[in-house]
């Protein structure tokens, strides 16, 4: 008789649309993918943002938890209650907002974990009812959120600064650390805080940048900065994606 095989939880990775030499295809950077199966243990899938074919109900009651990923696109203003600013830069990619934001809502209905990386932060501020501000890299009141423009890749994510964690969050007990040292990477960031979420992580400008709630019994966590960077060369990265196969596991819980 052959033994038990134990299968991993799903994680379903969101895709964004992207120009792929002639032609748009939907893309997601390996990193997110490949830090999230292997120091999570959890097998992904990819989900489409192609909102007009499929709906977040076809594919949500198949997954065990959903990571929102980055992207070079922002959220649409529109999305957040500021249609036509004037400030909006783009790219946009409406079809992701459209995608993300059934997901999210979907999913906590199902009491499935939710979890989000730089967009991802910002896209679940915004389903929690929450507002962006699009100045962090160049507000007076804050830090420089972003390498200078002609920073390469390299040199964008070593742009950094320190964030406090929550005493008690998720982030504080799962990392079991007071403070990071976290890559800095976006052009915007939290404005209004949404309705039910409770700050995990703040910089020393003040600006939130980790953020969790509990809803329907499933966690949901994100942060401004990005884990999956270089993961292998950083126990608090490898953490935070532990915290995640935590989650799709049911092992966490509220403080």
């Amino acid at each position: 008789m052959s033994g038990e095989t134990t299968t991993r939880p799903v994680l379903g990775v969101t895709c964004c649309n992207r120009w792929m030499g002639a032609e748009f295809g939907q893309g997601v950077i390996n990193r997110y993918v490949t830090a999230a199966m292997r120091w999570g243990d959890v097998a992904a899938l990819l989900v489409p943002a192609l909102p007009d074919l499929m709906s977040a109900r076809d594919v949500a009651p198949r997954l065990d938890g959903l990571l929102l990923t980055g992207s070079p696109s922002n959220v649409d203003p529109a999305r957040y209650g500021e249609a036509g600013a004037a400030d909006a830069e783009g790219p946009f990619d409406a079809d992701r907002d459209a995608m993300t934001a059934d997901l999210i809502g979907t999913m906590l209905d199902l009491g499935r974990p939710v979890l989000g990386v730089c967009r991802g932060f910002q896209e679940i501020n915004v389903a929690f009812g929450g507002t962006l501000r699009r100045d962090t890299s160049r507000s007076a009141e804050l830090l420089a959120h972003h390498a200078p423009a002609e920073a390469d890749l390299e040199g964008s994510f070593a742009h950094a600064h320190e964030v406090a964690l929550t005493p008690g969050g998720l982030l504080n007990r799962g990392l079991d650390r007071e403070r990071l040292t976290v890559n800095s990477v976006h052009f915007q960031g939290a404005g209004r805080l949404g309705k039910g979420l409770s700050v995990e992580a703040l910089a020393p400008d003040g600006l939130v940048e980790g953020v969790s709630a509990w809803v329907n019994r499933a966690p949901v966590l994100a942060v401004q900065w990005h884990p999956e960077w270089r993961t292998a060369e950083n126990p608090d990265s490898q953490a935070f994606f532990r915290l995640l196969g935590a989650a799709l596991r049911g092992e966490l819980a509220p403080a």
